[in-house]
C-alpha cells in the first residue's frame, strides 16, 4: 500500500513524501525577497513539507507595478539564494513558479501607463481591464522572458521550475475561448490555442537542462462560460507529457467549488494520470488525510499540493504524521 509519507519522486525530483505545498502569492512592495518571505519558507521547510511551489515570480519588469516576487533581472537572483539556501537546509525541494500576468492584473488605476496584455481585446471578468490584443511579436518576447527567468531560477538554487498556465493568467486565457478569439495561428483549433504554452515549455527547456525539472500547471476548468473544455484541457497535458514536461499541477477555477466536500479536480487529475506517464499533482479541497490516502491507493494520482491549509498551519504535516500513526494502531 502507498502512503503519503513514502520517499518517490516527482518526474525526476527525489522528494521525502508526496505532500507539495501549492503556491500563494508572496507579499512584497518592490518585487525582492524580504525576511518575512524567506521566513515563510523556512517555517514550511522546518515542519517536513515534501516540496515547495514558491509563490509567483513575475518574468516581466513592465509588470513589477504588482506587490509580488519578481524574476525578471539577475539584481533579483542574491534574494532567491537567501530562499532556497533556508530551505536546503531541511532537505526540502523548491520549485520557482513563473508567471506574466496580464489583464489579471489586481492594481487598478495604479498601472503608470502600463499597457495590458492578453490574447484578444475583451474585458477581464474579474478586473474588468479591457487589454489589448497581443502582436505575435510580443507573444515571443514574453516567452523569451519565461525562459530568462528559468535561468536565473535555476541560478539562484531552485530545484525546478513551475510554468503557470492557470488561473486567468496570461498564458491560461489562450486556452478559454472567452479570452482568445484571435484568428490566427495563436487561436481557433485547441492545437493553436495550446500553441504558446506548448511553445514556451520548449524554450523554458532549452535554456535549462533536461536534468532541470519544469512542471506546468494548468487549470482543468475556468468556472466560466466559454471557458476551457474538458478534452481541450486533456489535449493540453497528453502534449506536455509527451514533450517530456516532469509534473502537471491540476487545479481550477475553485471558487464556485468551495462548499463541495473533498478534493475539487479529482476527476480531472485522475483522468491526466491515467492517460498520461506523467507525474500528477491534485491541488484544491484537499483537507482529510484519509481522503488523500484514498485517492492515492485508488488512482494513479501520486501527490497532492496544498496552499490555504500550509498558511493556516505551517506544521500540517505534523498532524497529519500523527493521524498515519493512529490508523496504524
Amino acid at each position: 500500500m502507498k502512503t503519503l509519507f513514502d520517499k518517490t519522486s516527482i518526474g525526476q525530483l527525489p522528494v521525502n513524501n508526496r505532500f507539495v505545498r501549492a503556491a500563494i502569492a508572496d507579499s512584497t512592495l518592490d518585487g525582492y525577497v524580504n525576511d518575512s518571505v524567506v521566513e515563510t519558507y523556512s517555517k514550511l521547510a522546518s515542519n517536513g513539507v515534501g516540496s515547495i511551489i514558491t509563490g509567483i515570480n513575475l518574468v516581466d519588469g513592465e509588470e513589477q507595478i504588482m506587490p509580488v516576487i519578481g524574476l525578471c533581472s539577475d539584481s533579483f537572483i542574491p534574494g532567491h539564494r537567501r530562499i532556497t539556501g533556508e530551505v536546503h537546509k531541511y532537505d526540502v525541494k523548491i520549485i520557482a513558479q513563473l508567471v506574466y500576468i496580464g489583464s489579471y492584473a489586481f492594481i487598478q488605476g495604479k498601472n503608470g501607463g502600463l499597457v495590458t496584455l492578453a490574447p484578444s481585446s475583451v474585458s477581464n471578468l474579474i478586473t474588468g481591464t479591457l487589454a489589448r490584443e497581443m502582436r505575435v511579436s510580443e507573444i515571443k518576447l514574453i516567452q523569451n522572458k519565461f525562459a530568462e527567468a528559468a535561468k536565473r531560477a535555476k541560478e539562484a538554487g531552485y530545484d525546478g521550475v513551475q510554468i503557470h498556465a492557470a488561473h486567468g493568467f496570461l498564458l491560461s486565457q489562450f486556452l478559454t475561448p472567452y479570452y482568445n478569439r484571435r484568428t490566427d495561428h495563436y487561436g481557433g483549433s485547441v492545437e493553436n490555442m495550446a500553441r504558446i504554452i506548448l511553445e514556451t515549455y520548449s524554450l523554458v527547456r532549452s535554456a535549462v537542462d533536461y536534468n532541470f525539472p519544469i512542471w506546468v500547471k494548468l487549470n482543468s476548468t475556468d468556472g466560466i462560460p466559454d471557458g476551457i473544455s474538458n478534452s481541450d484541457f486533456l489535449y493540453v497535458c497528453h502534449k506536455l507529457a509527451d514533450m517530456g514536461v516532469d509534473a502537471i499541477e491540476v487545479s481550477g477555477n475553485w471558487s464556485p467549488l468551495a462548499l463541495k466536500p473533498g478534493p475539487y479536480f479529482k476527476d480531472a487529475a485522475e483522468a491526466v494520470a491515467r492517460e498520461n506517464d506523467v507525474s500528477v499533482i491534485l491541488t484544491g479541497g484537499n483537507r482529510k488525510f484519509s481522503e488523500m490516502t484514498e485517492i492515492l491507493n485508488t488512482t494513479k494520482i501520486g501527490f497532492f499540493g496544498l496552499a490555504r491549509p500550509f498558511a493556516r498551519d505551517p506544521s500540517l504535516i505534523s498532524r497529519f504524521k500523527r493521524e498515519c500513526e493512529q490508523e496504524a494502531m
